[in-house]
């Protein structure tokens, strides 16, 4: 059976929404609607992934660091943060996968993954992962990889840690909050390769600096970073909803 009847079948049984509008996908449409797909607040990183908004959130914090890429501008509580809020909140691991894979084509066409060895998301603690049943980083890892051949690696890192929400810190309070929370695990997978390190939503990247502290001590280690989401300190201090969606989704 041919897949786009396969899909259009499917979608009589079991109909896929718009992740932003809750309209009914058409079979060709994946995670948001053509409208909203062309509404989104898509970031122009690719077209300069070594100096850019989210890049320079790692200057001078990330050894060895090259270059850095969101698929969407986050601002908590809108339309398009809701795929977000959906993957990690409502049980719905796909969309990660799903937007991860948008995210790879785009990146493959760019050239932007032309030189990266693996893709490492980034590691839940292990209570944390039993209890939302899945790592949302991975999901959205495992779509890049879909898109561009690269293989992902989960055991190069764990997360020994977890202290709560990074949702209502401050930078300071969140780069405290996971100063120590990353243990190397096996350095092989990583060493002497060029890691992208991959996360849902990048605010002051202080999660991500503690991770890439652990790998950047190898030899030969370059990091890039890659997200569906930048909030960006600006972004989030300018949210009137960041208190709110802590108490809503307690992440």
């Amino acid at each position: 059976m041919p897949l786009t009847l396969l899909r259009q079948l499917l979608d009589i049984i079991a109909p896929r929404l718009c992740c932003a509008c809750g309209r009914r996908l058409n079979y060709n449409e994946v995670v948001f609607c053509a409208t909203c797909m062309m509404r989104l607040p898509r970031t122009p990183f690719l077209q300069h992934p070594y100096d850019n908004e989210m890049a320079q959130t790692f200057w001078g914090r990330v050894a060895h660091f090259e270059k850095a890429y969101a698929f969407i501008y986050h601002q908590p509580h809108s339309d398009s943060a809701r795929a977000v809020y959906k993957i990690k909140y409502f049980d719905m691991p796909d969309i990660g996968v799903d937007i991860g894979e948008i995210m790879g084509k785009m990146m493959k066409e760019a050239r932007f993954t032309d030189d990266i060895d693996v893709i490492l998301p980034v590691p839940l603690a292990k209570e944390r992962k039993r209890q939302r049943g899945f790592n949302q980083s991975e999901m959205i890892a495992q779509g890049i990889s879909y898109a561009t051949g690269i293989r992902v690696v989960t055991g190069a890192v764990s997360r020994v840690s977890f202290h709560g929400s990074q949702t209502k810190r401050d930078r300071q309070g969140r780069t405290e909050n996971v100063e120590n929370a990353f243990r190397l695990k096996n350095g092989k997978l990583v060493t002497g390769k060029h890691v992208l390190i991959v996360d849902d939503i990048v605010t002051t990247g202080a999660t991500i600096v503690a991770m890439a502290k652990q790998i950047t001590q190898l030899p030969g280690v370059r990091v890039s970073v890659a997200a569906i989401g930048f909030a960006g300190e600006r972004i989030y201090a300018n949210s009137d909803d960041k208190d709110e969606e802590d108490n809503i989704f307690s992440q």
